[in-house]
């Protein structure tokens, strides 16, 4: 299914990143990147949901599925696989195997739940966690499993 080019959500797309960057910079005036992490998921629900009514009864869920792995998967492997190497040299015992337990629940798209109940975002230790940024991940990929059957 092909759509037109939205230019206003590669707009929006941007003023996400911004945020996001900022915040992680501690520029002062951007206290929570979080703004940007919810604009993401609201053009991701929007786009979803427009794929998924345009394609209708057409749907293969295996389809669907298979082209968010093959889009997500190779640079989240990659990425948790460089996370896991330096962790080896750079990291304490008990840190590695948290680092561990993190990418095992992040690689189930459950991230979200292992930070929630390991830690709290707003903790200052939460800094310090490699695969933080996965529990927003986490959240998309549970949405993408119970949206498309709702719809």
């Amino acid at each position: 299914m092909k759509f037109d080019y939205r230019p206003d959500v590669d707009g929006l797309r941007g003023i996400a990143v911004i945020a996001v960057i900022l915040f992680h910079f501690g520029v002062p005036g951007f206290p929570g990147g979080f703004v940007g992490v919810d604009i993401f998921f609201v053009i991701s629900g929007y786009l979803i949901t427009r794929l998924l009514t345009a394609e209708g009864s057409e749907l293969s869920p295996v389809e669907f599925y298979g082209r968010r792995a093959r889009r997500i998967l190779p640079a989240m492997l990659v990425m948790m696989g460089l996370s896991l190497a330096a962790g080896w040299f750079f990291l304490l015992p008990g840190d590695y195997a948290s680092l561990g337990r993190s990418a095992a629940f992040s690689a189930a798209g459950l991230g979200n739940y292992y930070f929630l109940w390991n830690t709290g975002y707003f903790d200052r230790e939460a800094t310090l966690l490699p695969l933080l940024h996965l529990w927003s991940l986490g959240v998309e990929e549970q949405f993408y499993l119970v949206w498309p059957a709702l719809l």
